[in-house]
């Protein structure tokens, strides 16, 4: 499989050596696609209305009702491990895609790997962010409100004289 991106040799030969990764990898991408389509949801709808109409035929004894219970909890156990890999997946190309974007900018580059600091740090770091924005936007309102008032004075003071 190829990204259309240049991987550095050392990266390129450690995805060679592990192969189960990449299986998982593959495995995992083709299986999270799929479950998110029409189809499949039909094929579980149909799956439990099978289940439900055969309850007469077996007396909706403890097996009849075991088989979907088991199904359902085997199912949502590997799903569980699926849905994870496509966030971690997810999650890393969004953080390459702004780490990219932050590095070609004039944000901070400071920002580029916080997403490995601690909960703590990036809540003071969330704060520091969120208290410069809103001193940002007072200064911007005041530079408005001064410009505005000096704006509608002018005209005010030339119609007078």
């Amino acid at each position: 499989m190829t990204t259309g991106v240049n991987l550095p040799k050392h990266l390129g030969s450690a995805m060679a050596r592990r192969p189960l990764n990449q299986l998982f990898s593959d495995v995992a991408q083709i299986t999270s696609r799929e479950v998110g389509r029409a189809w499949v949801f039909v094929l579980a709808m149909a799956t439990i209305v099978v289940w439900a109409i055969t309850g007469p035929f077996f007396h909706f004894s403890d097996t009849w009702q075991l088989v979907i219970n088991t199904g359902t909890t085997i199912v949502t156990f590997l799903m569980v491990f699926l849905i994870q890999n496509s966030q971690n997946r997810d999650a890393a190309a969004i953080q390459i895609k702004l780490n990219e974007l932050i590095r070609v900018s004039k944000a901070h580059n400071s920002f580029v790997g916080v997403e490995r600091l601690t909960d703590e740090e990036i809540d003071e770091i969330r704060i520091k962010c969120e208290e410069r924005a809103r001193a940002e936007l007072v200064r911007s309102v005041a530079s408005r409100k001064t410009n505005g008032v000096s704006k509608s004075a002018a005209p005010n003071a030339t119609s007078n004289g």
